[in-house]
C-alpha cells in the first residue's frame, strides 16, 4: 500500500470505511454511488494501486450473481416462479404464518446444498409473487429468507464462501462440516423461526377472499411457456450439478453460473432473427440488478484498501495474543470477533487473514487436531455474523436489490435494529454449543 502523505495507511483507510458506512446509514444517496465514490477515493488517494483494486474485486461472486440473475430473468418468463409460489401457498392453505415458516425452511435447505446467494436469487422472486397474491407485506418474508440463507449456508462446505476458504486451507470435507455444524445450525434456525413468528408471523393477516382466490387457482395454469420451462429446468439442473461437483471439476461457481446463463440464452434465442435476439437480450440484461453489482464492486475495492493497510492483520494478531494460549478462550474470542467484524466488513478477506494466524497458533495449543474447534468458531462467527447488517453478506444485498426493484424498500438502520440483536442471539447459541461440544 502506498503511504498516504506519510501517515500510517491504517488511518485513512479506516476513516474511509467509517465514512462509507455513515453515508450508507444516512440513506440520502444510493449505496452503489457511495461505494463507487469510496473506491475512486481509495485509488486516487493512493490507499491502493489500480492493480490492487482489480485484484481486490471478487469477480467470482460478481459472475455468480450476474449469471444467476440472467437465468432467473429468463426462467421467470415461463411462469415457473408463479407456479411454485401458488403451489407453496396451497400447501400452507394460504396461511401467512405457515408460508413464512415454509419459506425459511426451504431457503435454509437450499442454501446448505447450493450456496446462499444462488438460493435467494431463486426464492426471492417466488416470495414476491406469494405476497402479491395474498395481499401481505413481502418484507417479513424476505427478511426471514436473508437470515435463513446465511444460517443454512453455515452448515456445509459449499454453503458460504468462508467455509470454502476454511475447508480448502485445512483439508476439511463436506462431511466434516455437516457433522460439526449442522446440529447448532438446526437449533439456531428453529429459535430464529420462533422469533420470526413472534415478530411477524402471528401478525400477518390476509383476507378470506385472497385465500379462496389462491386456493382456487391452478398452479399448473401459471406456466405460460412449456418449452421455455423445460429449457430453464434443464439448465438450472445442470448448474446445480455444476455447483455440487465444482471442486473436482476445478471450476468456480461464477464460471458455472455464467456458462449456464449463456446456454439458456442460446436455447431461448435459437431460431430468432438477429434483430429479435438483440431486442430480447436487451430486455434480459435490463433485468440484472446492476445497482447491486456495482455496489459490490465498489465495496470490494474499499475493503481491499482496508486489508492492504494491514488493519485486518493487526486485528487478527491482536485476537491471537489476547487468548493467552488457552484453546477455549481462543475459540470463543474468534467466534465473537468474527461475528462482529463480519457484520461490518466482507467476511472473505477477514477469514483469509485469520487462516494463517490460526495455523500459527497450532503448536502452542497442542497441534493441528487440537485447534479444530477454532476453525468451527471461525466458520460460525463469519457466516452467522453476516446477518448483523444489510451489507454483512452477499445474500443480504442480493435480496435488498430484488426487493427494491419490486417496490419493497430495505433500509440500513431499520434492518440493523432487528437483525443485529438477532445475530448476537445466534452467536450466543453458537458460543454455548462450542463450549458444550468441544471443551
Amino acid at each position: 500500500m502506498v503511504h498516504f502523505l506519510g501517515i500510517n495507511p491504517i488511518i485513512p483507510s479506516t476513516i474511509l470505511l467509517v465514512l462509507l458506512y455513515g453515508a450508507i446509514m444516512a440513506e440520502r444517496i444510493n449505496r452503489a454511488i457511495i461505494a463507487l465514490l469510496g473506491a475512486g477515493l481509495a485509488i486516487s488517494l493512493g490507499m491502493l494501486t489500480q492493480e490492487q483494486a482489480i485484484d481486490g474485486v471478487d469477480f467470482n461472486t460478481l459472475a455468480l450473481l450476474v449469471g444467476m440473475m440472467i437465468i432467473v430473468a429468463i426462467a421467470r418468463r415461463s411462469g415457473l416462479f408463479q407456479a411454485v409460489a401458488l403451489y407453496s401457498a396451497k400447501i400452507t392453505k394460504g396461511n401467512p404464518a405457515g408460508i413464512l415458516a415454509f419459506l425459511v425452511i426451504i431457503t435454509a435447505i437450499f442454501s446448505a446444498l447450493l450456496d446462499n446467494v444462488t438460493t435467494v436469487l431463486l426464492i426471492a422472486p417466488v416470495t414476491l409473487v406469494i405476497a402479491r397474491e395474498l395481499e401481505i407485506s413481502a418484507y417479513p418474508l424476505l427478511f426471514a429468507e436473508i437470515f435463513a440463507s446465511n444460517i443454512g449456508g453455515t452448515a456445509t462446505l459449499i454453503g458460504d464462501p468462508p467455509n470454502i476458504l476454511i475447508g480448502s486451507a485445512v483439508g476439511l470435507t463436506f462431511t466434516d462440516f455437516v457433522v460439526a455444524l449442522t446440529p447448532v445450525v438446526l437449533i439456531i434456525l428453529f429459535i430464529q423461526m420462533l422469533v420470526f413468528h413472534l415478530l411477524w408471523g402471528r401478525h400477518l393477516k390476509t383476507s378470506d377472499s385472497a385465500k379462496l382466490r389462491v386456493m382456487s387457482l391452478d398452479h399448473r395454469a401459471a406456466i405460460t411457456d412449456h418449452r421455455l420451462l423445460k429449457q430453464s429446468l434443464l439448465v438450472m439442473s445442470l448448474v446445480i450439478l455444476g455447483f455440487l461437483f465444482a471442486h473436482p471439476l476445478h471450476l468456480e461457481a461464477g464460471t458455472i453460473a455464467l456458462f449456464g446463463a449463456a446456454l439458456l440464452m442460446l436455447l431461448d434465442n435459437f431460431g430468432r432473427r438477429n434483430d429479435e435476439q438483440h431486442h430480447h437480450l436487451s430486455q434480459i440484461f435490463g433485468e440484472v440488478e446492476w445497482i447491486t453489482i456495482f455496489f459490490f464492486t465498489g465495496l470490494f475495492i474499499v475493503v481491499a484498501a482496508v486489508e492492504e493497510s494491514g488493519l485486518l492483520r493487526l486485528l487478527a494478531n491482536y485476537l491471537a495474543s489476547a487468548t493467552a494460549g488457552d484453546k477455549g478462550t481462543a475459540a470463543i474470542t474468534i467466534l465473537w470477533a468474527s461475528a462482529i467484524l463480519s457484520a461490518l466488513i466482507d467476511n472473505i478477506p477477514f477469514v483469509a487473514t485469520m487462516i494463517p494466524i490460526i495455523k500459527n497458533m497450532a503448536p502452542a495449543l497442542g497441534g493441528e487436531e487440537a485447534i479444530l474447534p477454532l476453525w468451527w468458531a471461525l466458520s460460525l462467527g463469519a457466516c452467522l455474523g453476516g446477518n448483523g447488517t444489510l451489507i454483512g453478506a452477499s445474500a443480504n444485498l442480493t435480496v435488498a436489490g430484488i426487493a427494491e426493484r419490486a417496490g419493497v424498500p430495505f433500509r440500513f438502520l431499520p434492518f440493523l435494529k432487528i437483525a443485529f440483536p438477532m445475530m448476537l442471539g445466534s452467536i450466543l447459541i453458537a458460543h454455548l454449543y462450542i463450549i458444550w461440544r468441544f471443551f
